[in-house]
């Protein structure tokens, strides 16, 4: 419901936004005069989920049966009837083609009744700048409410119970608020969490290794687990209204038809249950207002209790991986253990996939900056394919930019211009205006040795 701001990262991280200023005298890469054409992903039909029917019944439940605080949804609620999307405010040319593509896949995949119309919608996008949304709600990268459908109308009702997901019966209006002033890839990624909370689930889990519907922000385009949620939430055989129990006792024979590679699925129980310390845990060593050690701090005590819990999943691969990360300008050593422990975890629980992809990243950095150049090529030729799959132009770029660094390190100099060319034309759907792509280029720029 609310895409939070992950917290500055103190060195490279694609999947966060950097501060720009962990590398003490670093020196300005060149950029060209004019940046490249920016790069854009082709329209894709995400693969179905691998796993069995009855786990993505159990997550199903979850996700749609209580919020992110823990509160509980007696019933479920969703639109009933076709579904319109309308968008007010400044829309660059790039959020519109994403939104279309959007709305396109929602009725291909999860054959929800959605289309674009200029106004009166059911779902109402609005844009405006970042600073004057956080004015009102700090943390927010982007959110959606129900039953309002403007900003002015959010700020009206935002006492009382009119905001309240809970009390909702059936969804008529939404209100989806997304910042006009950062990168395509943050409006685009924005526009799908919220406009799948917008249609579905309202709940984020952490155990999910393969969907938006997780705080850990690694998958930002819908996948096809999230199409099959979003799919079964608007099947015939359920409505708005349904207690827990009626979904759960539905929800087999429809899994079962929509998904047949997933087998009979039995029951809909629980999965696993994410502890509250260890969700505060995570908040803190990734979230704002605390200091650096107080972050360590909590990134350690969310190993210690994915430990404790014996979690052999991405939530304990997770935690290793903000250890990692908050660990980088104290102790590299430690650092690059917790990034390879993640490493492990990821690899064994989701092999191929994005989160593998951001630790190569983080570690083909450590790489070119020890000038080991063949392991720093190795890392981000392993790393890209994943980037690419899950449309990630902001990690792909910082790993062309990386393997530029590497090639040039090797003595290939043309392969590194033509590599670092594809990086920027990338980096500017990943980050935005040339300011942005040049403070990453020579972020990655000052690891190298030879500099």
């Amino acid at each position: 419901m609310t895409r939070l701001i992950p917290v500055a990262a103190l060195a490279l991280s694609a999947c966060m936004p950097t501060s720009g200023t962990d590398v003490a005298e670093r020196r300005a890469a060149a950029l060209p005069n004019a940046l490249p054409p920016m790069n854009t992903f082709a329209q894709a039909r995400a693969p179905a989920p691998s796993r069995s029917n009855s786990s993505v019944a159990a997550d199903f439940l979850d996700l749609s049966f209580q919020m992110e605080s823990g509160r509980v949804i007696e019933r479920m609620s969703r639109f009933e009837g076709p579904v319109t999307v309308a968008i007010t405010g400044a829309v660059p040319a790039s959020m519109s083609l994403d939104l279309d593509r959007l709305l396109a896949r929602l009725r291909a995949e999860a054959d929800i009744p959605i289309s674009r119309v200029s106004s009166d919608a059911s779902i109402t996008i609005e844009t405006m700048p970042r600073a004057r949304m956080q004015r009102v709600v700090p943390q927010a990268a982007c959110f959606v409410v129900p039953r309002v459908s403007s900003w002015a109308e959010f700020r009206r009702n935002r006492s009382g119970g009119t905001l309240d997901w809970t009390t909702l019966e059936t969804r008529e209006r939404v209100a989806v608020f997304i910042p006009s002033d950062v990168s395509p890839q943050e409006m685009r990624d924005c526009l799908h969490e919220e406009i799948a909370q917008a249609l579905g689930p309202l709940n984020d889990l952490y155990r999910l290794s393969d969907s938006v519907f997780n705080d850990d922000n690694f998958n930002a385009v819908l996948t096809g687990f999230d199409m099959l949620i979003l799919r079964a939430y608007y099947d015939a055989g359920l409505r708005s209204g349904m207690t827990r129990g009626d979904v759960a006792e539905r929800l087999p024979a429809i899994l079962s038809r929509l998904n047949p590679s997933g087998g009979s699925a039995v029951g809909g129980g629980r999965g696993s249950v994410t502890p509250r310390p260890w969700i505060s845990a995570i908040e803190t060593a990734l979230g704002p207002g605390s200091s650096d050690a107080a972050r360590v701090q909590a990134a350690e005590r969310a190993v210690r209790l994915a430990r404790q819990q014996n979690w052999n999943d991405t939530r304990t691969a997770f935690a290793y991986f903000a250890l990692g990360r908050l660990t980088l300008s104290r102790d590299v050593e430690a650092s690059i253990e917790a990034f390879q422990q993640a490493s492990g975890i990821f690899d064994r629980v989701a092999p191929g996939g994005i989160q593998s992809a951001h630790v190569d990243m983080q570690l083909a950095a450590f790489a070119l900056s020890s000038g080991q150049v063949e392991e720093a090529l190795a890392l981000t030729a392993r790393a890209m394919p994943a980037a690419t799959r899950a449309q990630n132009a902001s990690l792909l770029s910082t790993l062309l930019m990386i393997r530029a660094e590497a090639l040039d390190d090797a003595g290939r100099p043309s392969e590194a211009r033509s590599v670092r060319l594809d990086s920027l034309a990338w980096g500017r759907y990943g980050f935005g205006g040339q300011a942005a792509v040049g403070a990453r280029l020579t972020e990655v720029a000052a690891l190298s040795p030879r500099r």
